[in-house]
């Protein structure tokens, strides 16, 4: 008689511990597959205010800088009523350096969104800064001329001149079409990596 009721009651054991441990198992599932779920953050919605958001927050974009070493010279005569009055020439030259950096103003570009079609739209490049450092100046040949003195303006106006001599050069050798084509390879590389923008097609432009 007690081996009868031993085999039942060892039965309902196991039922019990292989019940226990399903039921661990579920609880454990369920406790992972919840925290899996709640960990993973929805990505956000591509819009044409996200996408101009991330780019106002780059401000102006400098993708291209251009060094250069540069030599001038000023001259200036006295003229009176159109007559160079003789003895009064005042000339130096001049060796600098400079660096001018082009690039895009991001705060007018504009964003696009149509099905899974991203536009964006860059303005023109344009040259953003020119700088001379003054330790890279260097004065030579400078005239000393008691009639007509050479001033602090002179220096200033001629390096002014200067700037806007080299700026064109530059532009004419390709600076801004330069700046144009790396502006764009560098806002698209930007908006890649955006979530969620993995499932459109991006277009990025210049401003006709």
């Amino acid at each position: 008689m007690r081996e009868r009721e031993a085999k039942p009651r060892g039965l309902r054991l196991k039922r019990k511990l292989g019940l226990l441990l399903l039921l661990c198992v579920l609880l454990g599932a369920v406790f992972l597959g919840g925290a899996a779920y709640g960990g993973r953050e929805k990505p956000p919605v591509i819009s044409s205010d996200l996408l101009g958001e991330q780019l106002r927050s780059v401000q102006e974009l400098v993708s291209v800088e251009y060094h250069y070493t540069n030599m001038g010279k000023f001259e200036n005569q006295v003229d009176f009523y159109g007559w160079k009055v003789p003895f009064t020439t005042k000339s130096f030259l001049v060796s600098y350096d400079g660096f001018i950096k082009a690039g895009v103003d991001l705060s007018t570009a504009q964003a696009a969104v149509s099905g899974d079609t991203v536009t964006v739209t860059l303005p023109a490049a344009k040259i953003l800064s020119h700088e001379i450092p003054e330790d890279s100046i260097e004065v030579f040949d400078e005239s000393h001329n008691i009639f007509n003195p050479i001033k602090i303006e002179d220096y200033t106006g001629f390096t002014k001149t200067e700037k806007q001599s080299v700026e064109q050069k530059a532009i004419e050798k390709g600076l801004l079409v330069s700046a144009d084509e790396k502006a764009r390879a560098a806002v698209e590389a930007l908006l890649t990596v955006l979530p969620g923008m993995d499932g459109y097609t991006l277009t990025v432009r210049a401003e006709p």
